[in-house]
């Protein structure tokens, strides 16, 4: 794995001299507060949630909204978080994401002031909350703000504001937003970064270093099973930038070769008119068949460039070959001529020829040395180095506050 973009300061010694006196009730634990932008589904960023909160159980949950599922909300112990005045708004579940000018002011309104330690968990404006100069703020990053930043012609694309007075308004909006995810970049003390992908993005939009921490995969979840078949996979949420399109071009150029597409979203009637005999949608399907598929699949494909991405190592956990789009955070989990090949361009073309080329590889790839490879990203894993990143950042902090108190977990304390 990737080492840290930025190292803290070292835990102090146990010959340093003591700490001093606390000053604001230090002999007590540290309260710490999670802060989520919105709790809505469970995916990718609500999995990390929990491994977080599963080792810090004592902490509380801060959110913009919250509609989370009586199942899904089990996960996260059953949490009710402290949610703000967008929640009171009608209807406000089916139009959230219009909503991001309101959102800075929102997640201000959140009341941390009782708080020593505060994890932003953030993709969007969680880091933005207000944080007084004795606190420890800690942010979880898995990009800068994308609507804002390189997204920005996707977003009004994808809202119908490319045009018209309404375009002039929200790029006015969205240019207010950059200054304030600038400006609110200074309160956080350390920046955790989803990969080496996100934290070089950090470094260009904030100018802070960042220490690389791979969100957790259920890699117990997902285990080698089944016989190969004689098809190839992909699995996402069917929209633009997931690339499925063109994958499924690739296979209609290669009729001799199957392709099975499972997921489902806005591009799903446009990949039905593209799809040629030889390529199979299966639409949403039950997690024992999105693992069944994955164990049996000659090769899992992956055309997007995501931030982290989580789907290609769950197929690699199931001791499928992964052939994907060699930027992002898959040029960071995809081994080439180990667990997959890459290819360099997003384009039909480019998949085809992957392709090729994997079917050329002298002698097939190990299912056991490519799940190997995925159990580096396992959830216990996870937990360990996010509770380690914290406890240093808290005696580091600590110790310039000349304040030392305990830090209790689950099995107990850990720093005394």
């Amino acid at each position: 794995m990737d080492g840290p973009i930025g190292v803290l300061a070292p835990v102090p010694a146990d010959n340093d001299p003591a700490p001093a006196p606390a000053r604001r009730g230090h002999d007590r634990k540290p309260r710490i507060a999670f802060v989520h932008e919105w709790l809505t589904t469970y995916a990718g960023s609500e999995k990390v949630l929990e491994a977080m909160l599963a080792e810090f159980p004592e902490a509380e949950l801060f959110c913009l909204i919250d509609f989370l599922k009586p199942e899904d909300r089990r996960r996260l112990q059953g949490r009710r978080p402290k949610t703000t005045f967008l929640q009171k708004i009608p209807f406000v579940r089916r139009f959230y994401p219009y909503l991001l000018g309101l959102m800075p002011i929102a997640v201000e309104q959140h009341d941390l002031s009782g708080y020593d330690i505060v994890v932003s968990n953030s993709h969007a404006v969680a880091k933005g909350v207000i944080i007084g100069s004795d606190q420890l703020h800690l942010c979880y990053c898995y990009s800068p703000m994308r609507y804002a930043w390189e997204l920005q012609g996707q977003y009004l694309s994808e809202a119908g504001l490319h045009r018209g007075v309404g375009t002039v308004l929200a790029r006015i909006i969205l240019h207010g937003i950059r200054i304030w995810d600038v400006r609110t970049s200074f309160s956080v003390d350390h920046f955790m970064a989803c990969s080496a992908y996100i934290a070089r993005r950090i470094k260009k939009t904030y100018r802070r270093d960042s220490t690389v921490i791979y969100p957790n995969v259920a890699v117990e979840d997902f285990t080698p099973g089944g016989e190969r078949g004689d098809f190839y996979l992909t699995a996402s949420r069917l929209t633009p930038y997931k690339r499925v399109l063109l994958i499924v071009e690739a296979f209609a150029n290669m009729p001799e070769r199957k392709l099975v597409v499972i997921g489902t979203g806005p591009q799903f009637n446009r990949l039905k008119r593209a799809a040629t005999p030889n390529v199979t949608l299966l639409g949403y399907q039950d997690f024992a068949s999105l693992r069944h598929h994955m164990q049996t699949a000659r090769a899992f494909i992956f055309a997007a460039e995501e931030d982290f991405g989580i789907t290609p190592l769950e197929a690699q956990a199931c001791g499928t070959p992964v052939i994907a789009y060699g930027r992002g955070g898959a040029s960071e989990t995809v081994v080439p001529g180990v667990t997959g090949l890459h290819f360099f361009e997003q384009s039909a073309e480019a998949v085809r020829e992957a392709v090729e080329r994997f079917e050329a590889l002298p002698k097939p790839l190990s299912p056991w040395e490519i799940r190997s490879h995925a159990q580096r990203f396992s959830t216990q894993r996870f937990k360990r180095e996010f509770r380690d990143f914290v406890e240093v950042a808290w005696r580091d902090h600590q110790k310039q506050l000349r304040i030392l108190p305990g830090l209790q977990s689950r099995a107990g304390p850990r720093i005394e």
